[in-house]
C-alpha cells in the first residue's frame, strides 16, 4: 500500500511539474513583453503632461566660415607680336668727299697690309686722284711721274762699271752696228746691265706681296664711288675697273727679252743699246728696269688681283 501511494505521488507530480513549466514559460514571455512596451512606450495612463515656461528664443549664431579670398591679377592684354623680317645691313661710316678723303684713306690703308711700315712708300697726297691718273696713263704706255702713287727710290740706277765690247753687243742681239751706232750718235761706249741694280725695287714689291688679294678687292669696291668721280674728272664715262684691267694686262703680257740688256749714254739718262728695246712704251722700260725676279712677282700677285676684279665685276663670288 505504501508502495502504490509513494508511486501515485511521484506519479501526480510528475504530471505537475509538466504541466506547470508551459504556464511558467508563458508568464516569462509576458512579464518580458509588458517590459519591453513599458520601455518603448511608457505608462500613458499615469503619463503627466506639465507646461514648462518657453525660453527666449536666442539668435542662432552659426559659425562663420572664413573663405580664402583669391584675388586674381588684372589680365593684361599684351599687343600682338608681329615678326616682320628684315635684312640689317652692315653700317658703315659713308664715304667722304673726294677732296678730303686723304684722311680717311690714311686710316684704311693699314687695314690691307700686315707691312704696315712700308705704307711710308705711298704718296699720301691727293692718292684717289693720283692712282687713276696714274693708271690710266700706264694703260696708254705713258709713265706719269708726275702723278705716281709711290714715291721715287732715293737709290739711283747704275751699271756696271766694266763696258762691253760694242761688236759683242750687235753679234749678240743680231743688230747692225750702224744702227747701233747712230743710235749713240757716235759714242760706242757700252754699258752692261746690273742686275742688283733691281734692288732698289724690292721695297715696293715687298709692299705689294704683303697685301691679301681679297682686302684688295673688297677695299678697291669701298672707294668705287671716290674713284669714279675722279675718273669722270678726267672726262671718262666709262667704267674705271676696264681700265685698271688694261693696265694690269700690260703688265702681264711684259716679255723679258732673252739678250743682255746693254746700255748706252748719250746724255744724262741711259738707254737700251738695243733700239728694239728703246722704243718700246715707258711702261715697258720701267718694268724691264724691274728685274726678271720683281718683275714676276709683279706678275703672279696681279694675275690673281685680275682674276678677282673680273670676277666681281660679273658679279661671281
Amino acid at each position: 500500500m505504501d508502495n502504490s501511494n509513494q508511486s501515485l505521488e511521484e506519479s501526480v507530480q510528475t504530471n505537475s511539474s509538466k504541466a506547470s513549466w508551459p504556464l511558467i514559460a508563458f508568464i516569462i514571455f509576458v512579464v518580458i513583453a509588458i517590459g519591453l512596451a513599458w520601455q518603448f512606450t511608457g505608462n500613458k495612463a499615469d503619463l503627466v503632461i506639465v507646461d514648462k515656461p518657453t525660453p527666449a528664443t536666442q539668435p542662432i549664431i552659426e559659425p562663420v566660415i572664413e573663405k580664402e579670398v583669391i584675388v586674381s591679377e588684372p589680365v593684361i592684354e599684351e599687343p600682338e607680336l608681329v615678326i616682320v623680317e628684315k635684312r640689317i645691313e652692315p653700317t658703315e661710316s659713308p664715304l667722304p668727299s673726294l677732296n678730303e678723303s686723304d684722311d680717311w684713306l690714311k686710316l684704311k690703308l693699314p687695314e690691307i697690309t700686315w707691312r704696315k711700315e712700308l705704307l711710308t712708300l705711298v704718296v699720301d697726297d691727293d692718292m684717289v686722284r693720283r692712282f687713276v691718273v696714274f693708271t690710266d696713263n700706264f694703260s696708254q704706255g705713258i709713265i706719269a711721274y708726275e702723278h705716281s702713287p709711290f714715291v721715287l727710290p732715293k737709290v739711283k740706277f747704275t751699271p756696271k762699271t766694266d763696258r762691253v765690247n760694242f761688236h759683242a753687243v750687235t753679234q749678240e742681239q743680231g743688230t747692225s752696228p750702224d744702227v747701233i751706232q747712230g743710235s749713240m750718235q757716235g759714242k760706242q761706249n757700252v754699258w752692261q746691265w746690273d742686275e742688283s741694280s733691281s734692288k732698289r725695287f724690292s721695297l715696293y714689291i715687298d709692299l705689294l706681296r704683303s697685301m691679301d688679294s681679297d682686302s684688295l678687292v673688297q677695299w678697291y669696291a669701298d672707294i668705287k664711288p671716290l674713284i669714279d668721280e675722279a675718273y669722270k674728272e678726267l672726262g671718262y664715262e666709262d667704267d674705271f675697273t676696264r681700265t685698271l684691267q688694261d693696265a694690269i694686262t700690260r703688265v702681264l703680257d711684259m716679255e723679258l727679252p732673252k739678250s743682255s740688256m746693254a746700255l748706252i749714254q748719250p746724255s744724262v739718262t741711259y738707254k737700251f743699246a738695243n733700239p728694239t728695246l728703246e722704243a718700246l712704251p715707258d711702261t715697258d722700260k720701267l718694268l724691264l728696269r724691274l728685274g726678271k725676279e720683281n718683275l714676276l712677282v709683279i706678275k703672279s700677285v696681279l694675275l690673281e688681283l685680275h682674276e678677282k676684279l673680273a670676277q666681281q665685276k660679273n658679279g661671281v663670288h
